[in-house]
């Protein structure tokens, strides 16, 4: 039974996560901010805070404007007992960044925690 509940978690988190790294990739903030807890960790430029969905959607969005992603590539993932991350690379046609994102499950769902933009 708990190597049933594991198989399964494993599989929910890897749907999450490409996803997420599906919009990340594509810049599609709306997508990437339905996986946003009510309140997210962002970080991303001169913006650092936890806000609301609507408020980290809003910075996303600014974010994508600015700066046209090109690619995303997965550097790392790792983490355990409810709580996965990934670091990757964004590049868009400005520069590259540095991507960190924390997902954690609640339940039947996971959620964004936390989400950093870095220069790299």
């Amino acid at each position: 039974m708990s190597l049933l509940l594991l198989v399964s978690t494993l599989s929910s988190y890897s749907q999450t996560n490409k996803e997420i790294i599906l919009a990340l990739k594509t810049g599609n903030s709306t997508e990437l901010s339905k996986y946003f807890i009510s309140n997210v960790e962002l970080i991303i430029g001169e913006k650092e805070g936890v806000y609301s969905k609507s408020q980290a959607l809003v910075i996303l969005k600014d974010f994508y404007k600015t700066n046209k992603p090109k690619n995303f590539s997965v550097l790392h993932e790792g983490g355990k007992d409810g709580a996965k991350y990934v670091i990757g690379n964004l590049k868009t046609d400005k520069m590259l960044y540095r991507v960190y994102f924390l997902i954690k499950k609640q339940g039947a769902k996971s959620y964004i925690h936390t989400l950093r933009i870095e220069e790299e």
